[in-house]
């Protein structure tokens, strides 16, 4: 008996993507169906990034089709879109910038431009085009985490181009200035600045640009809150509970300028020993679970206290690029995954999709 496209669908509807909690059908992410003397094609479209994940989503769904009758070959193709999602309203959008993610801590020394440039990576090697702003003006981490020398062009003298590097776009003040020149400006001065550093950069077709803040609830993060597009916003902490404290007025923050919150990434968990393997929370437990249960948000990761994580980005080379396939860069990538999803499940943006109006005088 010849299968037919329906036959097909309602297999679909039983496979759930792990990643969003959805069935494949019911998320639109199935866009074609072929049937050909019963052999199956199908192109699905994921709204998230998933380079490492692709062949395991492929053979979860070949598996689940092989149980119709007289199925022939089945072939799935799986490729991702991203797209752009509504921000705060009245904001200019950035050109070439399709999201904004912000990354962000109450406190210093919670691990946030570790995991800034981690997730950035991880972005990128799930196969979307990311780019980095280094927002803490007086204390620029990310040419050296990046592992970057040199300073942009300008072919305009008004516009930069941003250094590239394992695939990411940068800007930050530290490719303008000498690292050891200390930045003593007061506020205005380092807002302007930062919002020079976004707005004059020509930013290259970014599905994702993450913001590195700078820690506290300060000027920065309340001009990023009125002026910048943010789409939404991840909150790194440490389990300790001063720390938990200090993330809670950050996340607080974002919420009372109607920025979504991503999630919570909860740095140093655990430390296990390198000689013996015995495990310890030297920060305390379950701190991070408690705060999302607290505010209806999303662990999207726990990470670990572990020499390699601060070896790997002294030397310029932070861990997802450093150790592509190790467990600690899978954590990074799993983190970077969920935050995409929590990105997607947004409401879209539709502005670029309305005519502008011009009324003129006759």
């Amino acid at each position: 008996m010849p299968l037919t496209e329906l036959q097909v669908q309602d297999v679909l509807r039983t496979v759930i993507d792990l990643n969003t909690g959805k069935d494949f059908v019911s998320s639109k992410s199935v866009r074609q169906i072929t049937i050909n003397d019963n052999h199956v094609a199908i192109d699905i479209v994921l709204d998230y990034p998933a380079n490492s994940i692709l062949n395991d989503l492929r053979t979860q769904i070949i598996a689940a089709l092989k149980t119709l009758p007289d199925v022939g070959n089945v072939s799935v193709g799986i490729t991702s879109r991203i797209v752009s999602h509504r921000v705060q309203p009245g904001v200019q959008l950035i050109p070439n910038v399709k999201n904004i993610i912000a990354v962000a801590s109450g406190k210093g020394g919670v691990g946030k431009s570790t995991t800034a440039v981690n997730l950035a990576l991880a972005l990128a090697e799930e196969g979307a085009r990311v780019g980095i702003l280094d927002a803490d003006i007086y204390g620029p981490s990310q040419p050296h985490m990046l592992g970057i020398h040199g300073k942009p062009e300008s072919t305009d003298g008004k516009t930069m181009t941003p250094l590239e590097h394992y695939g990411v776009q940068a800007m930050s003040i530290g490719f303008l200035i000498d690292m050891d020149t200390p930045m003593v400006w007061r506020g205005p001065m380092v807002v302007g600045a930062m919002e020079q550093l976004l707005r004059d950069t020509r930013w290259q077709d970014l599905d994702y640009l993450i913001v590195d803040l700078p820690p506290g609830t300060g000027d920065i993060q309340l001009t990023l809150s009125q002026k910048v597009p943010v789409t939404g916003a991840i909150i790194v902490t440490t389990p300790q509970d001063i720390a938990l404290l200090d993330a809670r007025k950050g996340l607080k923050m974002f919420e009372k300028v109607n920025i979504p919150i991503l999630g919570i990434v909860e740095n140093m968990s655990t430390h296990i020993c390198s000689q013996c393997g015995h495990e310890e929370h030297i920060f305390g437990s379950g701190g991070a679970a408690k705060m999302c249960a607290d505010y209806d948000t999303e662990l999207l990761g726990s990470l670990p206290l572990d020499i390699r994580i601060r070896e790997e980005t002294d030397s310029g080379r932070p861990t997802v690029v450093a150790d592509p396939s190790g467990q600690i860069a899978g954590i990074y990538k799993s983190i970077a995954r969920r935050a995409a999803v929590k990105v997607a499940a947004l409401g879209r943006d539709h502005s670029s999709k309305f005519p502008n109006i011009v009324i003129e005088k006759t």
